[in-house]
């Protein structure tokens, strides 16, 4: 089969390296359908200066030291951004020094939420190097109760009926609030510094125009979208929306581009804001989902 009879699928995405499980699925899948996939990023990350000049402070003032009275006594990071933005603070002390040096954080407990983020944080060149816990939870909800216990068992020898002391948690603009929501509800402190957010590529809106355009000559083309952000600029590049009221025009009798998201947040974004309802909405957010959804659509089950 030539590449020109297969479906396009354009994920909305920046590839996964060193392989990215949505192309592997898509480029074999067990119907032995035929898809064209390729990808088109959407968002960029960018470093949030006021929240690393926050957590630089507490790293070069000491604060981080876990004293009774020290405004923290641990830090927590459920993304890799996250502890990108550390590792950027760790390389601005080092300078020409091979390690960065932070004393204070001797003894002092970093939080991680799986396998992925505690390699990244074990590979910053710190003395000491960080002791880092947590990696075998895998999400925020197991996280947040081990937490929980390690962090009071840690500080265990504190003055009676003391709660630990508090944990900085690095985090993104956008985050889940189950971790502070546990803490806090236990009576302990924790203080969300925002050191990264993420806003669309300034090419994005060019880049899924031109290929749309492309595609214009196939039957079909799938459009897989996994958040809110680039909805705007994808309906814009379909023709359908409409600039005067910023909502979707009504789709043509048989569309030619289809779209499915990665799950219900997405598609009532979609829906809420621009009156746009999407073919598609996997079921789970997985490539097998979103494989899914749109095997049942191309077979008429949807």
């Amino acid at each position: 089969m030539t590449q020109e009879q297969k479906t396009p699928v354009l994920l909305l995405k920046t590839k996964s390296v060193p392989g990215d499980a949505y192309e592997e699925l898509f480029t074999s899948p067990p119907d032995g359908a035929a898809y064209d996939v390729s990808f088109v990023p959407v968002l960029k990350h960018q470093f949030e200066e006021a929240g690393l000049a926050k957590v630089r402070e507490a790293l070069e003032t000491g604060s981080i030291n876990g004293n009774n009275g020290s405004p923290y006594g641990g830090l927590i990071f459920t993304s890799q951004r996250a502890v990108e933005a550390f590792a950027k603070l760790a390389e601005e002390r080092r300078g020409n020094d091979v390690k960065a040096s932070w004393p204070s954080l001797e003894g002092i407990p970093f939080y991680s939420v799986g396998p992925a983020t505690t390699r990244a944080l074990k590979a910053i060149p710190v003395v000491p190097p960080l002791q880092v816990f947590g990696e075998h939870t895998g999400s925020g909800d197991k996280l947040a109760p081990f937490i929980l216990e390690h962090h009071g068992e840690w500080y265990k020898d504190r003055e009676s009926g003391k709660p630990p002391p508090p944990l900085l948690f690095l985090v993104g603009e956008k985050r889940r609030d189950v971790i502070p929501k546990v803490l806090t509800a236990a009576g302990w402190g924790v203080d969300e510094v925002v050191v990264y957010g993420m806003g669309e590529l300034e090419s994005f809106q060019d880049d899924i125009t031109r290929r749309l355009a492309d595609n214009a000559d196939r039957p079909r083309t799938w459009v897989v979208v996994f958040s809110p952000n680039g909805c705007d600029s994808m309906l814009r590049a379909m023709g359908l929306l409409d600039e005067s009221t910023g909502k979707a025009r009504p789709k043509p009798p048989s569309p030619s581009v289809l779209v499915a998201t990665i799950g219900p947040t997405t598609r009532d974004h979609l829906v809420n804001v621009y009156g746009y309802e999407p073919e598609v909405c996997a079921e789970k957010p997985t490539p097998e989902g979103v494989w899914q959804g749109i095997s049942r659509y191309e077979q008429g089950q949807a």
